[in-house]
């Protein structure tokens, strides 16, 4: 008899508290109507249901609970019933599907008139592009990802050359104005989710999903993935700024375009059209097999350095690598043999030009070139963080995350799940990379899955990481 109370009150408590409950649903976006007139529908069908359950529970307590002498009656079937609660639950199924299709067919019919936002995500991190000025979303595609293209753009169309970037996790959207939300996935299952706005949908690896909504409202959204999508997705969050039209364009005029990104990294990476024939000449006529690039030791000297330095040669004496002497080096090499390497080098009779053009390649590693090469590799390790969804989970200003922040990081000493002590250098940060449960910090999680990366691309990380050592974010 207690417990059919206890059902008694939990019904009149709910049906009470959805009553009289002080919290209504925003009136953020255009499309809040017909889906919270679809919630309240899915909602009155299963309080129904969830009424008249719990009622014929704690009725079928009162009625035959146990009482001395009575029996139940055996009645395997009773055929009346069987097609009543057929016909019943048939009609509230339907109640429940047929809005929602309806509903869906709205949300994925986009306005002439609307706006176009790109969101891609990425484990665990978003990343966003708008059009610009041409009012078009150039073409993307998996094939042109690369650590310079992040998001996929074709660099070879024309009207993907002012689109917007925005590498972070916030956007703005101008108020009033529809706006369709294309939906890429750059390597697992995400869910696109804006609470208030009651706007989410799936993004499928190799498809591009999509609805639309208008912001009515100002202010500010939290983004969220509604789909797991790896133990980081807890922490796969964004912000939306719904703003006035004149501060949104604003706001979108302060933000690169594609063709500003490709020539920043083309800055970084300091590309210059000699070198690099000179770059290209050394792997075709197989310089690079015997001379490094990047200082370690090899069957010829190393160009890193290289040039304006004070060679010994093997007679004793000393000269200074410049034009001439790489010259003379190329064209005949058995003239003026470094000590320390054997005569093994072979004469290339090649034309001035290309002379001229290998020369540049070693010039440009020359002494100057190792801090400069040092700024490189900080640059490709921070555009490498970015890419990979590091910074989704290891912050760059001190904040706590899912994992270690990198700021100070590099030369501290870190106490381990099993409580050994570890200074954290090349070998260990390579190691984390590498291998990243193998030494797993204190108070964080063994979430980090393994990445299978070159050495190029272990060297930049560790750089990156190394020059947050005594400072704040880049």
């Amino acid at each position: 008899m207690a417990l059919a109370i206890v059902f008694i009150f939990i019904v009149i408590a709910s049906v009470l508290f959805h009553l009289f409950n002080p919290w209504r649903a925003t009136e953020a976006a255009s499309n809040w109507g017909s889906i919270d007139d679809t919630l309240f529908l899915t909602l009155l069908i299963t309080g129904v249901f969830f009424v008249a359950i719990t009622l014929f529970m704690a009725l079928a307590l009162i009625r035959f609970r146990h009482r001395k002498g009575l029996r139940a009656q055996y009645e395997p079937e009773n055929k009346p019933l069987e097609w009543w609660l057929i016909g019943v639950t048939t009609v509230a199924i339907a109640g429940l599907l047929a809005p929602g299709l309806v509903v869906y067919n709205d949300f994925v019919r986009v306005p002439d008139n609307a706006y176009e936002l790109e969101v891609v995500g990425q484990q665990w991190q978003w990343a966003f592009r708008l059009p610009g000025a041409d009012g078009r979303l150039g073409t993307s595609s998996v094939e042109w990802i690369s650590a310079a293209n992040p998001l996929g753009l074709n660099p070879e169309d024309a009207s993907g050359q002012d689109d917007v970037i925005v590498r972070g996790n916030e956007v703005r959207l101008p108020v009033g104005l529809p706006v369709k939300v294309l939906q890429r996935s750059n390597d697992v299952l995400h869910n696109f989710y804006i609470p208030q706005i009651r706007s989410k949908m799936d993004m499928v690896p190799g498809l591009v999903s999509y609805f639309w909504f208008t912001p009515m409202v100002t202010g500010s959204y939290e983004i969220l993935c509604a789909e797991f999508c790896g133990l980081g997705h807890y922490n796969m969050r964004g912000r939306m700024i719904v703003e006035a039209p004149e501060a949104f364009e604003q706001w979108l005029g302060q933000q690169p375009t594609f063709a500003q990104t490709q020539e920043a990294s083309a800055q970084r990476s300091g590309l210059d059209p000699e070198v690099e024939r000179g770059r290209a000449l050394a792997q075709q006529h197989g310089c690079v097999a015997c001379h490094s690039l990047d200082g370690s030791k090899s069957l010829g000297p190393g160009w890193l350095g290289l040039y304006g330095s004070l060679e010994t040669l093997a007679d004793g004496s000393q000269v200074r690598v410049d034009e001439d002497y790489l010259k003379e080096s190329i064209l005949q090499p058995g003239a003026r043999m470094v000590q320390g390497y054997a005569a093994v080098m072979v004469p290339y009779a090649l034309a001035d030009a290309d002379l001229e053009a290998l020369v540049a390649l070693i010039r440009s590693l020359g002494p100057e070139a190792t801090d400069a090469a040092q700024e490189q590799r900080v640059s490709d390790g921070q555009q490498l963080a970015e890419t990979l969804g590091c910074l989704a989970c290891h912050s760059l200003d001190g904040s706590p995350g899912v994992g270690p922040s990198w700021k100070g990081l590099y030369g501290a000493t870190e106490t381990l799940m099993d409580g050994r002590e570890v200074q954290v250098d090349d070998a260990y940060v390579r190691e984390s990379i590498v291998s990243p449960a193998a030494q797993t910090v204190k108070g964080y999680a063994s979430v980090m899955p393994a990445y299978s990366l070159n050495d190029a691309q272990l060297q930049a990380l560790g750089a990156f990481i190394a020059a947050l050592a005594d400072k704040g974010a880049p």
